[in-house]
């Protein structure tokens, strides 16, 4: 019989910006793979497609609907392994996958950062924390992609039966790379930006923890001091409008180019010359991964995600405090020394290798393995029982 894995999460948008090589994979590997999610997106190497009534907010009622859906999925289509990611998602999925779990499924979850962590609003603590150890018994494999998480996970002694610390999901090394200076001033033509034209690119969803807003800021102080600097914020969000708002009203419009929804991030990174970062809080940002590898230096405010992959005055700066007058001064530091950006840029795609999509997929291999082996030495006991 073929093997089955079923794969959720929140939105189903989640599994085409991340995790299409794992869902290949498993393809590959001869399995057949189902992903339910919320949304209606065509998603390649799947069997079949469940559109669920998950919601992100874990306070909404809909997301009891969603339970009651996945609940019957899982008990029903008899998989083997089960993978949930985010936190909504994994919540509901190993809730569902209990019973399921008595009879031999494996379930496998991805924390892409825990909401709790070092720095987090009590808040946070007192409903995210409590949560995710109590289900940490109903997980066969947790799965952390920053060692800070990881190491949270086994100091605070979490009940799954096995704790994973993987490099994120993965960044294609290949369709992310440097450019030579000639091709690069071909490129920033295509675009219509300048030869010497400083670029500064940040691709995130507007909202109140990608923090724009200090970027512009920022902005606001090199509007004197690097006039030729320019801010490239690709994304959509509910706080777009206010920020190109704020831009006008300080008079840095000129300075700021709002893209929108991107395809070509691939095309644009690689002509820009610093890669920024804004957020409060982060897991493992591809946005970073993605400027790293694109041999970028990097200007990134201080959390556990951009901790793990920014080594301050190694491959860029970490910024304390969402300060945009230390922001300023990196950025002009930068500006004032090509070399300095070139070191450190060298250094970020050396640091991204150990991140590529290929290497990510061997970890990963290692785990499923580990599972793909239960489950056969467990049908061949149960054939040959049934024969004794």
């Amino acid at each position: 019989m073929q093997q089955k894995i079923l794969f959720t999460a929140t939105v189903d948008y989640h599994f085409k910006s991340f995790h299409l090589p794992v869902l290949k994979w498993f393809r590959d590997m001869g399995w057949e793979v189902h992903v339910a999610a919320n949304g209606n997106i065509n998603l390649p190497y799947t069997d079949k497609k469940f559109n669920l009534s998950i919601q992100r907010s874990p306070f909404n009622r809909r997301n009891l609907e969603a339970y009651k859906q996945l609940k019957q999925l899982i008990d029903t289509q008899h998989y083997s392994i089960v993978h949930c990611h985010t936190p909504v998602g994994g919540v509901l999925t190993r809730l569902a996958a209990r019973e399921a779990r008595t009879k031999g499924t494996k379930v496998i979850y991805t924390a892409h950062g825990f909401h709790f962590c070092k720095g987090a609003p009590l808040l946070n603590w007192l409903t995210y924390y409590p949560v995710e150890k109590w289900l940490s018994s109903k997980t066969d494999c947790l799965l952390t992609i920053n060692e800070e998480d990881y190491r949270l996970a086994r100091q605070h002694k979490f009940k799954a039966a096995a704790i994973e610390h993987i490099h994120g999901v993965g960044v294609d090394v290949e369709k992310y790379s440097p450019l030579s200076s000639e091709d690069k001033e071909i490129r920033r033509q295509s675009y219509n930006y300048k030869k010497n034209d400083f670029l500064l690119f940040y691709a995130a969803e507007f909202n109140k923890n990608k923090n724009q807003k200090l970027l512009l800021r920022a902005m606001c102080l090199l509007k004197d001091k690097l006039p030729n600097a320019k801010l490239l914020l690709a994304g959509e969000g509910n706080l777009l409008e206010e920020c190109k708002q704020f831009a006008a009203e300080n008079g840095i419009l000129e300075m700021v180019d709002f893209l929108g929804f991107r395809k070509d991030i691939a095309d644009i990174l690689p002509m820009c010359d610093v890669g920024v970062a804004s957020s409060l809080r982060e897991g493992l940002p591809v946005n970073i991964m993605e400027a790293m590898a694109c041999g970028l230096p990097i200007i990134a405010t201080e959390n556990r995600g951009h901790r793990e992959l920014v080594e301050n005055g190694v491959n860029g700066f970490i910024i304390s405090d969402q300060n945009e007058f230390s922001l300023f001064e990196r950025v002009a530091e930068l500006s004032n020394s090509k070399v300095l950006r070139e070191q450190f840029g060298e250094t970020s795609r050396m640091k991204l290798l150990k991140y590529d999509t290929s290497s990510v997929i061997r970890e990963l291999e290692l785990i499923y393995n580990t599972y793909m082996q239960r489950e056969k030495n467990e049908s061949e006991n149960q054939y040959n029982r049934a024969y004794i």
